[in-house]
């Protein structure tokens, strides 16, 4: 199974992000994720498309851009102009879901979808066939920094097998909150496939390469059939 790791720019230093972004790549990070933040739906401001368009000039990684907002189908057009390659919006925002999905894909980004961690990934059942990633909040949304909520390992478990049993096998499971070397390894047992790291990335003491690699040796320790010393 090919883990990969996704630094959360929620993290970042802002005053120096396209190079806190182009540290991450060298690093070897997968992705870079982006969690934008309404202060309505979660208690907090973050980014707008700006940013994301930011972004998307200092890398060539996939851009992740999790929209933790109100009417996230305003705004779709706006975040794929800006550069978004997976646009994933939550079911608790969106009463039109399937409408919604199939519009991140007519503009050419990859969809996902997303639960905090009250709400149970069975509400996905009918959303699942439809969709390339389905993201596990493992922290209630709003700021980083936060603890890994330990019922989170059973929920990716679920999550797994809602992937497997509706033929989605191949589709990403994401984690996103509390994320880092000492629980890399059991969330990758459960069965996620995209690590979401702020804090553990951006602040590590030892930089953001050291971070990075750490991350990969935990997650790789998780996944089956690998044998760590």
């Amino acid at each position: 199974m090919n883990v990969k790791i996704a630094p959360s720019i929620l993290a970042a230093d802002f005053g120096r992000l396209a190079e806190e972004v182009r540290a991450a790549e060298e690093a070897g990070a997968d992705w870079i994720h982006v969690d934008v933040m309404d202060g309505h739906f979660v208690p907090n401001l973050t980014f707008g498309p700006v940013v994301v368009s930011a972004v998307r000039k200092a890398t060539r990684l996939p851009v992740d851009v999790h929209l933790m907002i109100e009417a996230p189908e305003r705004y779709l057009d706006a975040f794929a102009d800006a550069g978004a390659d997976l646009l994933t919006v939550h079911q608790e925002t969106c009463p039109h879901l399937h409408r919604t999905v199939e519009r991140i894909r007519e503009l050419g980004a990859r969809p996902g979808v997303t639960v905090n961690p009250a709400t149970p990934v069975e509400t996905l059942t009918e959303i699942v066939p439809y969709v390339d990633l389905l993201l596990v909040m493992s922290v209630n949304p709003g700021f980083g920094g936060q603890s890994f909520i330990p019922a989170s390992t059973e929920k990716l478990h679920r999550a797994r097998g809602l992937l497997e049993t509706l033929g989605r096998a191949g589709a990403e499971l994401q984690v996103d909150g509390g994320v880092d070397g000492s629980n890399a390894a059991r969330i990758v047992r459960a069965g996620a496939t995209v690590l979401v790291a702020g804090s553990a990335v951006f602040r590590h003491p030892e930089g953001v390469k050291a971070a990075v690699m750490g991350l990969r040796e935990a997650a790789r320790s998780g996944t089956p059939g690998t044998r760590t010393a």
